[in-house]
């Protein structure tokens, strides 16, 4: 697994670089996909006029 860090901050990277040392078990990824095999995802995640506002 590779970390997705997220932020526009150097701080808020220094937070991030520690999630590249967790190990997840088996386990611990069968309960994750039970967990979000429950949530009912509906729609996009931005509206057009947010996801425009953004510089990629």
């Amino acid at each position: 697994m590779v970390p997705i860090p997220g932020g526009t901050k150097l701080e808020h990277l220094d937070d991030n670089l520690g999630a590249a040392q967790l190990q997840l078990t088996d386990d611990d990824l069968r309960e994750i996909d039970v967990a979000f095999s429950k949530i009912d995802i509906q729609g996009a995640p931005l509206s057009e006029a947010l996801d425009s506002q953004i510089q990629r």
